[in-house]
């Protein structure tokens, strides 16, 4: 049967994300008014009368021109194993009819997953260097054969910088929840995580949940993660947008999390969940009192929170590829492949241009923006 795409209502998006058990938390409704420099389309694929997939379609505009970029992060949301060939036509009809000059999609399909201790043996080889060379322990053969797919359509893979793309991140690093207990997980960790967990209980690190009045707090520790880590922070503003949106579409969705150590705020962390996915959004800490291990502490409530809500799943999202221990950004699989979890790398994303003299130019201006 033909399928056909149109726009659809929130809680026809929201049933059918509800229906396949979960759904990249980017491709909510919500996440449509958190960002709010771009204009949000939700949309649905129809078989007949059968809704089969949704996307969230966010359109950023050319400057001084009614076109527009159709971005679908982690999105859209469909049987990667179906039709993909009709679901992207049609796709392509829709938003090249709203002004779309090139679409870019970033399906989550696990292409490859690397487990704990080969992750622990390659950070140990002096030869290798990066993820991506390291043979991993399951490998998707559907999912690798889509990547071939999406070239014979046309469509191009993002480069990336060591896992990193302009948009959403290659390899991930999961905490697998399914079947296990709270022992389980905990037992599954590394010594120096099992350590770092028991000396933040000894020494009163607490652990609460906080809400909308409390980001205030949270940002201030991030301002200061920011400056210590050099990145540019969002402000403060971002936050309560993204709390009061996503709040609002269920009031699970979004958690806060304070650790405190003699009433210092020591870290905070933000925690998605859409079903049984759960997500450590954004993280800060003290530079002070690093020493009680707040972070540690922190993750480790998150993941127990998580656990308890029925996710499958917990996302401490993005690395890099890097396995090369003079590389800064080594640091941040070193510090989570010390919960056991697997790091994994999604098919990543790609770009359809539709009018290429357009799509080129403003490729070319969103990297001279950085």
């Amino acid at each position: 049967m033909t399928l056909r795409v149109r726009p659809i209502s929130p809680d026809e998006h929201l049933g059918l994300v509800s229906a396949r058990g979960t759904a990249s938390f980017l491709q909510t409704p919500a996440w449509a008014a958190v960002k709010s420099e771009w204009r949000g389309e939700t949309l649905g694929w129809f078989s007949g009368s059968d809704l089969i997939g949704v996307g969230l379609v966010l359109y950023r505009q050319v400057p001084r021109l009614k076109r527009y970029l159709a971005y679908l992060p982690e999105g859209p949301v469909l049987d990667w194993s179906g039709d993909v060939e009709a679901a992207l036509t049609t796709l392509r009809e829709h938003l090249k009819a709203r002004g779309a000059f090139g679409i870019r999609i970033g399906p989550t399909v696990v292409t490859r997953r690397w487990e704990a201790p080969t992750l622990k043996a390659a950070l140990a080889d002096d030869v290798l260097t990066r993820l991506a060379d390291v043979p991993a322990d399951h490998s998707d053969s559907a999912a690798l054969a889509l990547a071939d797919r999406l070239r014979a359509l046309g469509w191009r893979e993002q480069s990336t910088a060591g896992g990193f793309s302009a948009g959403q991140p290659k390899y991930n690093f999961q905490v697998p929840l399914r079947g296990r207990s709270e022992d389980d997980v905990l037992a599954g960790m590394n010594q120096l995580w099992r350590r770092n967990i028991r000396k933040a209980a000894k020494l009163g690190v607490e652990v609460t949940l906080g809400d909308r009045d409390d980001l205030a707090e949270f940002h201030r520790v991030y301002v200061e993660t920011a400056e210590r880590d050099r990145f540019t922070p969002r402000p403060l503003a971002y936050f309560q947008t993204m709390w009061d949106a996503m709040t609002a579409e269920d009031p699970d969705r979004l958690r806060l999390y304070l650790a405190r150590h003699e009433g210092d705020l020591v870290a905070a962390t933000t925690m998605v969940q859409v079903g049984t996915h759960a997500w450590y959004s954004y993280g800060a800490s003290t530079t002070a009192k690093r020493e009680v291990r707040g972070s540690n502490a922190i993750q480790w409530q998150m993941m127990r929170d998580a656990l308890a809500a029925g996710a499958e799943v917990y996302d401490m999202r993005g690395i890099t590829d890097t396995l090369d221990p003079n590389d800064p950004h080594v640091g941040l699989l070193q510090f989570k492949v010390g919960t056991g979890g697997q790091a994994v790398e999604y098919l990543g994303e790609w770009d359809l241009p539709i009018n290429r003299p357009l799509y080129a130019a403003f490729t070319a201006y969103m990297r001279r923006r950085g």
